[in-house]
């Protein structure tokens, strides 16, 4: 081997080991940047969970209050009606104004999407009632019925809020 092919390889070999610490430079740098992406993507999603957290929380604590202002005036008529009480002599008149708050509460409750259940004369049906007895059916068609209602149930937006509590004929 002479000089000149010695020098070549020489170079050969210095300029592959400059590649090779050129290119592991070019990986470190890539690597730093997707590291560096990948922080920064964390720190975003996080923030996102923190900040929807958060307004999940205040929907919550804010979600009666549509609700609880619209029952306002009802709880200012009973407060009307408990004063007229005291000084009233007429009866028939405090009835009147009682079934008046009574028709307001209900209509407002409607508005809202709650609606009350019919369950007297229905079949019995697990998802919408609770059955407190069962009492012998007065009629042969009235088995599996519902004969009596203790406590009326009620849908918001047609799901159950709170089971009829019902006595059933057997």
């Amino acid at each position: 081997m002479n000089e000149n092919e010695q020098l070549n390889e020489q170079d050969i070999d210095q300029q592959a080991e400059e590649n090779a610490v050129s290119a592991e430079q070019v990986l470190k740098e890539e690597l730093a940047l997707a590291n560096d992406k990948y922080l920064r993507l964390y720190a975003e999603f996080d923030n996102f969970r923190r900040r929807t957290s958060k307004e999940r929380v205040d929907l919550l604590q804010t979600a009666g209050k549509e609700v609880i202002v619209s029952m306002l005036p009802v709880l200012d008529d009973f407060e009307r009606a408990e004063k007229a009480m005291a000084t009233s002599t007429d009866i028939n008149a405090v009835k009147e104004g009682v079934a008046l708050i009574q028709n307001k509460l209900k209509n407002i409750l409607t508005q809202k999407g709650l609606k009350p259940m019919e369950s007297i004369g229905t079949e019995f049906n697990a998802d919408l009632h609770e059955a407190i007895t069962n009492i012998p059916a007065p009629t042969d068609d009235m088995k599996g019925k519902v004969i009596d209602e203790m406590e009326k149930g009620y849908l918001l937006n047609d799901n159950v809020v709170r089971f009829a509590k019902v006595v059933v004929g057997a």
